[in-house]
């Protein structure tokens, strides 16, 4: 039942916020205007910079593997890559476990050191978003509060809603998380010494990779990536083209932290922080109609490429898996 419950509440979440952002769409424009106004050559570039931006990432993998004696082929990592993505439409944040798995039975990878390369990953992924988020917000802070202030995420719109029932039961939920929290730290701190040491072992290769400028290079082109993955897109269509590439970076450090609700690749949050944003910065440009038509299909074109990826890196790990 958990394992269920772990696949069907993210779907049900996405759908429920896909519902209502579209539920009075026009589907016969909507198709229309795709395949009358859509350029699939800069739809299709756009895709170059999303494989890329994956096979950086096995680049720097393999790179972090290195200190601890592992040696991967650079194909099986970017399979396991791929197929990390893929796996995580299906049960949200799932692909990091699915893609040590997989190095393991390819090139006999321990699971708990790549594992603890991974969560180093993690953490250098985070300090990038927030470093990137953090110039996007000292560039353009008017725009970000006014998207605070309008999709009512503000400190003051959330306090103003609140009644004096709301206070006691969002404190009474704060002190229940804490106290989870606090359970499952020591249960498995408890029930998993000798893995907490093979991930600590992992942890500390970063300082130990053959160059540390190389990891941070890849780090940095990994975000790169992502963001003319994005980018590019707005050029699909005549009504986004006129995005500047600051604003597109802004909308794209907020679409990063709306990806981190646990929906099938973001589907639901993200696209509602793209339209948004796209609506709050081009309120006379583009159309709110526009904008959720714009998030629907850059958003379905780049998971069916994950989709294609993950398909791609299973038959390609079989094939060799039968060769061998």
């Amino acid at each position: 039942m958990k394992k269920v419950l772990n696949i069907l509440v993210p779907f049900a979440l996405a759908l429920g916020i896909l519902w209502w952002m579209y539920r009075g769409t026009d589907w016969r424009s909507f198709m229309q205007t795709i395949r009358d106004e859509m350029s699939w050559g800069w739809m299709l570039s756009s895709l170059i910079f999303g494989v890329l931006a994956q096979q950086v990432r096995a680049w720097r993998w393999r790179l972090a593997l290195e200190p601890l004696g592992e040696k991967p082929r650079r194909s099986t990592t970017e399979d396991a890559i791929f197929l990390s993505y893929a796996t995580s439409l299906v049960v949200p944040r799932v692909g990091e476990v699915m893609r040590c798995g997989s190095l393991q039975r390819s090139d006999g990878v321990p699971f708990a050191k790549s594992l603890g390369t991974v969560v180093t990953e993690r953490i250098v992924d985070s300090i990038m978003i927030v470093l990137l988020t953090s110039l996007a917000f000292m560039s353009q802070i008017p725009v970000f509060l006014k998207f605070l202030h309008t999709t009512g995420t503000d400190i003051h719109s959330l306090l103003s809603r609140f009644t004096a029932t709301g206070y006691v039961v969002t404190a009474i939920c704060l002190v229940a998380a804490l106290a989870a929290g606090v359970f499952i730290v020591n249960k498995y701190v408890r029930r998993g010494r000798d893995l907490l040491r093979d991930l600590r072992s992992g942890i500390l290769s970063l300082k130990d990779v053959r160059s540390l400028p190389l990891y941070l290079f890849y780090s940095l082109l990994i975000w790169v990536c992502y963001f003319l993955h994005f980018y590019v897109a707005f050029f699909a269509f005549d009504f986004t083209s006129v995005v500047s590439p600051t604003d597109a970076f802004l909308i794209f450090c907020i679409g990063s932290f709306a990806v981190l609700v646990p929906t099938p690749n973001g589907a639901g949050p993200w696209h509602f922080a793209v339209k948004t944003m796209l609506v709050l910065l081009y309120p006379t440009l583009i159309s709110e109609t526009q904008a959720i038509l714009f998030a629907l299909t850059v958003h379905t074109i780049q998971t069916g490429l994950v989709i294609l990826l993950g398909a791609w890196a299973w038959a390609h790990l079989s094939m060799n898996k039968k060769k061998r």
